[in-house]
């Protein structure tokens, strides 16, 4: 079974490379998707998130206000690092799971890990080669603000983030570049499909 860790920065079209995979038939394990689901409401990393960060991060039923955790931490780095180190863990828990899961089922034969976060998780020693793709800053901000209607300081903060595009690129096997038409993009990961 081949395992493909795909990665790269906010809107740099990640997610539509994953979906272009799964319609080739590999096997999505969503990290994004995990991520949810480790901080569902009253679960052991809501709990201490509500302990280390306030009550006032839960929604009135409970649940995670994610806006309101989102702008406390994509401004600030020490509250990011202190929300990964409870969420991580649990995560990466379950990706490994995951994946012991489909070795055993022969029928798969690849499994992509998808994840904005993935060298920074620590995942990349669970998969067999790793696929970033990439598009510029520019790029980047001006997808963020017409996609999500966000501000331009706003759509840079959730960047500056993130691991830069560079650093990710000393860790990837295969760099896709995106920054044309979805044609273009869908040529270029059935290329790679087929070489894998």
């Amino acid at each position: 079974m081949l395992k493909i860790g795909l990665t790269g920065g906010a809107a740099t079209g990640k997610s539509t490379v994953s979906e272009i995979l799964r319609g080739l038939g590999a096997y999505i394990i969503d990290v994004d998707l995990i991520g949810r689901e480790v901080v569902e409401k009253g679960s052991p990393c809501l709990k201490e998130i509500a302990a280390q960060f306030g009550e006032d991060m839960l929604q009135p039923d409970g649940s995670l206000d994610r806006k309101k955790m989102g702008d406390l931490v994509f401004a600030d780095r020490e509250k990011l690092e202190r929300l990964n180190a409870i969420v991580h863990p649990a995560m990466t828990a379950r990706v490994e799971e995951k994946i012991k899961k489909l070795e055993g089922d022969q029928s798969t034969r690849t499994v992509v890990v998808d994840a904005a976060i993935l060298i920074e998780m620590g995942l990349r020693r669970l998969v067999d080669c790793l696929w970033l793709v990439w598009a510029d800053r520019k790029t980047q901000v001006e997808r963020l603000m017409t996609r999500d209607g966000m501000s331009q300081e706003k759509a840079e903060n959730i960047i500056n983030s993130q691991m830069p595009m560079e650093e990710k690129e000393r860790y990837a096997d295969v760099v896709i570049e995106n920054t044309g038409t979805l044609q273009d993009l869908e040529t270029k990961i059935r290329k790679l499909w087929e070489k894998r």
